[in-house]
């Protein structure tokens, strides 16, 4: 069995270094490509995770439109099929490089392999594009590794045949704990070094970050209102690390510059943001992999969305669906700061950070030559 692992962007390299690193644990040989969707992030996930691709087909370009990458990538990855034989793609989530690297291997005759499958809101446009690419590769798929039971059963209402499925767990936690017990080991980096000059960790910590589409605009003036209310708070730091999108930092730094306990940086490195995470007592974020990290570490998590595909966390208290409403995020922040962490004795949904075996055992159970 000749195995192709392909990513492109930071999220997707935290959460399939687990599985690339369990391979080569385990002595099954795979090629790496990435596309770098995103380039300077994903080379720094690569990187902390000792990483090499066999295949960096360099694609990112300032400004290009999710027609253009898709493009790219699909004459792009067809030369690596050309080039050489797999007989099974490994894919993750919810990317565009997931979804047209799953295309361009059913094109070739390859099997398909989606990690973290069956996350769905059922609305297209939200969150875009990432929904209709879920749905898009599970289409394509041929095995299905689901981190929950509720993502399998959204499979299963797809007509999608039990026998493909396997519910893992997200290989995220796997990640996070990896990079924790490096932390823990004495790791520390240049990142991790300039916060810890810059904040007072002896107040209570709100780590914000957002990236979101969906929220451009008014969404995002009405979480920075949201946070500058919270900041007002007696014994709270700010810790808001500014996405690069210009649609973010315009709003962003318009509204919240020159505060003295809102402290605006630049993006962090991956083991260094868990760092963070696990300095904080509340997050408030639109990502969904900080919704699934985060229960693992205590951390109750403030949704700034209308919808998430990550249901099991609200169901379970670890996080809450806000939206970008500021009273509710301002009733809801200084509810959890009065309060000790309501996710101190919950289980996380998301798993317990053997996904990656898992993921490996499952494919050596379809009679597939590992």
């Amino acid at each position: 069995m000749s195995i192709l692992i392909c990513f492109g962007t930071r999220p997707e390299a935290i959460k399939m270094a687990p599985v690339c690193i369990k391979l080569k644990e385990q002595g099954i040989p795979f090629k790496l490509c990435v596309t770098a969707q995103h380039r300077e992030m994903l080379d720094q996930v690569l990187h902390f995770f000792e990483l090499k691709p066999d295949y960096d087909l360099n694609l990112m370009q300032p400004n290009q439109s999710l027609n253009q990458l898709s493009a790219r990538i699909l004459e792009n990855i067809d030369l690596v099929f050309k080039k050489e034989k797999f007989d099974l793609l490994l894919v993750h989530g919810d990317t565009t490089t997931s979804t047209i690297a799953a295309l361009a291997a059913f094109h070739n005759g390859v099997k398909v392999g989606h990690i973290e499958a069956g996350l769905r809101t059922y609305n297209k446009q939200a969150p875009y594009p990432e929904e209709l690419n879920r749905q898009l590769t599970g289409k394509i798929a041929d095995y299905h590794f689901a981190p929950t039971q509720r993502a399998k059963q959204n499979l299963l209402n797809e007509a999608v045949s039990d026998s493909t499925i396997a519910v893992t767990g997200n290989t995220v936690i796997d990640a996070l704990f990896i990079t924790l017990n490096k932390i823990r080991s004495g790791y520390k980096n240049k990142f991790i070094e300039s916060v810890s000059q810059k904040v007072d960790f002896d107040k209570k910590v709100v780590l914000v970050t957002g990236h979101r589409r969906e929220s451009f605009g008014d969404g995002f003036k009405n979480i920075c209102n949201a946070i500058l209310k919270i900041a007002a708070i007696d014994n709270v730091e700010i810790v808001y690390p500014v996405h690069l999108n210009p649609n973010v930092q315009k709003i962003v730094y318009q509204m919240l510059s020159n505060k003295p306990n809102i402290h605006l940086i630049n993006p962090l490195d991956y083991p260094a943001f868990v760092w963070l995470m696990s300095k904080s007592t509340l997050i408030i974020s639109d990502s969904g992999g900080i919704q699934e990290e985060a229960p693992s570490l205590n951390i109750p998590v403030l949704v700034t969305r209308d919808v998430t595909e990550r249901v099991e966390g609200v169901k379970n208290g670890c996080s809450y669906l806000v939206g970008t409403n500021v009273d509710t995020i301002i009733h809801r922040a200084k509810t959890l700061l009065k309060t000790t962490s309501t996710t101190s004795q919950l289980k996380n949904p998301y798993g317990e950070g053997n996904a990656a075996n898992k993921i490996i055992h499952f494919l050596s159970t379809k009679s597939i030559n590992l």
